[in-house]
């Protein structure tokens, strides 16, 4: 069994995915054994013993001693083997070495954000090769599950509290991470990938902010779309979701609120939508948008509404 998957896991990437596929494969070939020795017993016994004469009477069987203390002792072994394997499994993927590297996970419907010790955050996750990683995860609405099958990793992650799991990549390279909680309609959609690259890429990519110092505002603006979840209420191509659509707002005139009163979409408006959803609700939509978002940096700010204004074909509002 080497470490580029067989038919029933995908490749080994990390230290347990070893322990996690010895313990699965024990458990299926010792199950499949005992199947086969089962079946194959009671087709003998069905052969040997059948009646072939309808006067024909069973002969007693004497029991034996043995063979009653083997299927009680056999199988207690190797419930406690599982159980001691398991269990060891289990602590070691529990307990996180204390020098691994942290980085926060933020789950919400539907996407991922991983926030570092310096403050990148990033949609996609980035781990160094070789380096022991904790994540400390928690949920912006409901259950969410943290999940990198390369890895043998997976782990709840709940509203209202923190949960965490570690893991160390043992190759470069890109793999999937799910979500593996049903967490409403886009639940499918909650996928993205892990990059493992090497310790030295890694710190110049922390160090750069995840490529996004030097992005341009509204480039910036796309990428917050994706990593502050907006896409899950806000299109941009025009089709109705559970908020406005972003497609021609900035520079909208005749805005209408829930209250009756019209605004225009300009700069400011904007702003106070991102930074106050609560402040005015659009006429047919409903007050559900999250408060978190008041702690977007004034560059993410003007980011994600320089990214509005590349999505708009109207014209600038006066004094914008």
């Amino acid at each position: 069994m080497g470490d580029s998957g067989t038919f029933w896991l995908p490749e080994q990437a990390s230290t347990i995915a070893s322990q996690v596929d010895g313990l699965f494969y024990f458990v299926t070939w010792v199950s499949a054994i005992l199947f086969v020795g089962v079946v194959a017993a009671m087709l003998y016994f069905a052969y040997r013993y059948r009646r072939t004469h309808p006067s024909e009477r069973p002969t007693p069987v004497k029991e034996s001693k043995l063979l009653e203390i083997s299927w009680i002792v056999v199988p207690t072994i190797l419930v406690l083997l599982v159980f001691n394997w398991g269990f060891k499994t289990f602590i070691e993927m529990n307990v996180a070495p204390p020098d691994a590297y942290e980085i926060r996970a933020e789950a919400k419907k539907w996407s991922w954000l991983f926030t570092y010790p310096n403050g990148t955050q990033s949609d996609t996750l980035y781990v160094p090769e070789g380096q022991p990683v904790k994540m400390t995860m928690s949920s912006q609405d409901v259950i969410h599950s943290f999940f990198i099958p390369a890895f043998r990793v997976k782990h709840d992650v709940l509203p209202n509290r923190y949960s965490s799991v570690w893991f160390e990549a043992t190759k470069t390279g890109t793999f999937d991470l799910f979500c593996t909680e049903y967490c409403g309609t886009g639940h499918s959609d909650m996928i993205t990938q892990t990059k493992v690259v090497s310790q030295s890429e890694f710190d110049e990519w922390v160090e750069s902010g995840g490529g996004a110092k030097d992005l341009p505002l509204p480039e910036l603006g796309k990428r917050l779309y994706s990593q502050q979840g907006c896409q899950a209420c806000h299109s941009i191509d025009g089709s109705s979701m559970v908020g406005p659509t972003w497609q021609n707002l900035y520079g909208k005139t005749g805005h209408e609120m829930e209250d009756g009163a019209t605004v225009t979409a300009d700069e400011n408006y904007l702003r106070e939508a991102i930074l106050e959803p609560g402040a005015q609700i659009v006429a047919g939509y409903q007050n559900v948008m999250p408060a978190s978002y008041s702690n977007l940096s004034e560059r993410q700010l003007t980011a994600l509404i320089a990214y509005m204004k590349e999505l708009s074909t109207n014209e600038a509002p006066s004094g914008d």
